[in-house]
């Protein structure tokens, strides 16, 4: 799915499919969750969450998945176990659009 030129978060979200809104507003929900000081934008023309100006997390929707971003071998470690199910390389975690949000993961 290419990548839309937005201004928002709203925007990127109604710029998907409607199969992937429902996903990635949950999406958008567990990080704000999570961090709820962070500045929500847009860079790189995908959502990502700041805190004192750093990008802390990202987030993409693509045709038949999501993913988050950065990860690292440190996050990959503590979290294996639960990360198992997902396509995870090179500082992207890769979730299916089809499969439950895991949203205490992503918290």
């Amino acid at each position: 799915m290419p990548m839309p030129n937005v201004k928002s978060v709203d925007d990127y979200i109604a710029s998907q499919p409607q199969a992937a809104q429902v996903v990635l507003e949950r999406v958008r929900t567990a990080i704000r969750k999570a961090l709820p000081k962070a500045e929500e934008t847009i860079s790189y023309k995908i959502p990502v969450y700041k805190l004192h100006g750093r990008p802390v997390i990202y987030f993409a929707g693509w045709k038949k998945h999501y993913s988050l971003y950065p990860s690292n071998a440190r996050l990959v470690a503590a979290f294996k176990d639960e990360l198992r199910p997902y396509e995870v390389e090179k500082g992207t975690i890769r979730f299916p659009l089809s499969d439950p949000v895991p949203v205490k993961l992503i918290e």
